[in-house]
């Protein structure tokens, strides 16, 4: 097979992800072991993780957020009245897996 023109191709057809992995398997020796199906597989993977990067990126730069935030900047020794213990249990996470992201629960009371 030529891998040449087929890397082209890839790149030409807006494959970027695909040609990516597919040089990646061209130079490992262990991939040689696993199936066509395998192998595919891990090409349409990569290509769909470089379009998720790509439209991530591209929100991110559309947002134009001013800061650029992260949780192990938090500043401890500045008292706000944050309970260390919550704020262990709010990174982690699992309040989205339940579906416990609401602001407001309960009845709410109609507009006048």
């Amino acid at each position: 097979m030529l891998t040449h023109p087929t890397h082209e191709r890839l790149i030409t057809l807006g494959l970027t992800g695909m040609a990516k992995a597919l040089e990646e398997q061209r130079r490992s020796p262990d991939l040689d072991a696993l199936s066509f199906e395998e192998r595919v597989g891990l090409l349409v993977d990569r290509e769909a993780a470089e379009r998720d990067t790509k439209r991530l990126t591209t929100r991110l730069k559309f947002a134009a957020l001013r800061q650029t935030a992260c949780v192990e900047d938090v500043d401890w020794r500045t008292p706000r009245g944050i309970d260390r213990a919550v704020f262990a249990r709010l990174i982690v996470g699992d309040w989205i897996r339940r579906n416990e992201n609401l602001l407001i629960t309960g009845a709410t009371e109609p507009a006048s």
